[in-house]
């Protein structure tokens, strides 16, 4: 037997790629099922978008390209960040990766020692703390409940922050929430932050275009500017264009520590791929009504998920502001036993068993930091969450 690294004992499987595979090995056993575990758009990637690579293709744009980014992306993502966030960044202050969660492994690998703390509210993605922990540092979690939206409270940020933190690691709209937080509920954030200058944050803005009821985005240094020199802002094209499997992430920041990110990934992917690459070139410059359409759907899909799970006695699901996950609680079927003759002691158990008894895969709460909860992606076919909805109903009839 191969000898692991201690750092990666410290470090666990994604539960929401594992219960997106356990899905699709009951599938593939014939099972019917209905997979909402995954954070992924069911929309296909723009026409234009996808026209772009192939040009690419054909013009032979096939070679390696600079570590961080061809200068056509790095201008269109500096032109993004000035027409959508009134935040100007040089081509020496972006990186482009493999994806937003290289962004992030990039960022914490290149600034974090043995020691170190990153503050992270939960719920959280489930990545942020494993990859804290490879990265020799140590996740400090703030919970932020249902009762306050989800959202941290500046009094719990002033009481996480010790001298051994590094890093505040922040999402809105949030996976696996929804959450967003506004203009006034940020800024008391960021009056926190700059009272501890050796706290650097990262914004992770992925979810930045999928917000509803006239949510209003604003991203940490937008609302204090002051914060500019050490804040990491993070976004990609996997949400807003559905192009997850593309691989496209990127940011912005001071120029020294995208300086540091490039240096990790040189050693690690070498590059993002070449013809994605100019992909999100087309996705970032060309048009953007495909965002509007898509906010459409998912808001629709939305409330109509909101209101089906709220109708079950013993799940309260909460309204988010963005993305399209929601994050509803079971406080009220823990101890109860399903018909199929299995106790709901855990979120775990409810899912696991939701999934073998109904054919509906969603992921624990446990997994993004918080319980007793379950998230439910909405990024499926209105078909498909009717059907999981009534899964789910017939499910929790079923418990006594």
């Amino acid at each position: 037997m191969i000898p692991l690294s201690a750092t990666l004992a410290r470090v666990r499987p994604s539960p929401t790629v594992a219960a997106t595979q356990r899905a699709r090995e009951l599938a593939a056993a014939g099972r019917d099922v209905i997979s909402l575990s995954a954070g992924e758009p069911d929309f296909d990637t723009p026409r234009h978008v996808k026209d772009a690579a192939i040009a690419a293709l054909e013009a032979g744009k096939t070679k390696y390209t600079a570590p961080d980014g061809i200068p056509e992306l790095k201008q269109a993502v500096a032109a993004k960040f000035r027409r959508e966030n009134g935040l100007d960044y040089k081509p020496s202050e972006i990186t482009v990766s493999a994806g937003g969660k290289q962004v992030l492994f990039n960022a914490l690998m290149a600034t974090l020692n043995p020691g170190d703390e990153v503050v992270i509210p939960a719920p959280y993605w489930v990545s942020y703390p494993d990859i804290v922990r490879l990265a020799g540092a140590e996740p400090v979690i703030v919970e932020a409940p249902m009762a306050q939206g989800f959202k941290l409270s500046a009094e719990a940020l002033e009481a996480a922050i010790t001298p051994r933190t590094r890093w505040f690691l922040f999402n809105s709209p949030s996976n696996p929430s929804g959450a967003g937080y506004s203009r006034a509920e940020l800024a008391a954030l960021t009056e926190v932050l700059m009272r501890h200058p050796h706290v650097w944050v990262l914004s992770d803005d992925i979810y930045e275009h999928i917000a509803y009821d006239g949510f209003d985005f604003v991203t940490p240094v937008q609302v204090e500017p002051r914060l500019r020199d050490r804040t990491l802002t993070m976004n990609g094209v996997s949400k807003a264009y559905a192009m997850t499997g593309w691989r496209i992430g990127y940011a912005g920041g001071p120029a020294e520590l995208i300086a540091a990110m490039r240096k990790v990934q040189s050693q690690s992917t070498t590059c993002p791929a070449s013809l994605s690459q100019w992909a999100a070139v087309a996705a970032l410059e060309g048009p953007q009504d495909c965002i509007a359409q898509a906010g459409t759907a998912f808001c629709r899909r939305r409330d109509m998920v909101v209101a089906r799970l709220n109708a079950i006695p013993g799940i309260d699901c909460p309204l988010p502001e963005g993305a399209f996950y929601v994050y509803p609680s079971i406080a009220g079927l823990i101890g109860r036993t399903t018909a199929g003759g299995r106790r709901i002691g855990t979120d775990q158990d409810f899912t696991d068993a939701l999934l073998e008894e109904q054919g509906v895969a969603a992921v624990f709460g446990a997994a993004f930091g918080l319980s007793p909860h379950f998230r439910v992606s909405y990024a499926a076919s209105d078909a498909a969450l009717e059907d999981a909805c009534t899964r789910i109903a017939a499910f929790v009839a079923g418990m006594h």
